[in-house]
């Protein structure tokens, strides 16, 4: 059974960093493409970022870019979101995802991920 587990969030102020890590058990972890997704109060879930199973390729939300870098490391199935210059509208609940699907690209669509996490809480204060 395929078990994502995120660790790391908590609270941070504005232009401070934070980096939060999801654990992947149980699947073919190497061969994944893994996602960051976050969900604000009131707001529907949206991507953050991606990253291909070999790690060349990655992929972020413009609202992020330059500011978050996503990073796997394939020897310990652990997926890192490091996120830096945070700003209070990064206050979310992020979730870690995988798509088991052998694609030549990281995307960016909910629907592509299988598997889902239980997310972990950001809080930016201003």
């Amino acid at each position: 059974q395929v078990q994502l587990v995120e660790s790391g969030g908590g609270l941070v102020q504005a232009g401070g960093s934070l980096s939060v890590s999801c654990a992947a058990s149980g699947g073919t972890f190497s061969r994944w493409i893994l996602g960051w997704f976050r969900q604000a109060p009131g707001k529907d879930r949206e991507f953050v970022a991606a990253i291909s199973w070999t790690g060349v390729s990655t992929v972020y939300a413009e609202s992020v870019k330059g500011r978050f870098t996503i990073s796997r490391d394939n020897a310990k199935n652990t997926v890192n979101l490091q996120m830096n210059s945070l700003k209070p509208e990064d206050t979310a609940v992020y979730y870690c995802a995988a798509d088991r699907d052998l694609r030549s690209s990281p995307g960016t669509i909910e629907s592509l991920y299988d598997y889902w996490g239980q997310g972990t809480q950001v809080t930016v204060s201003s």
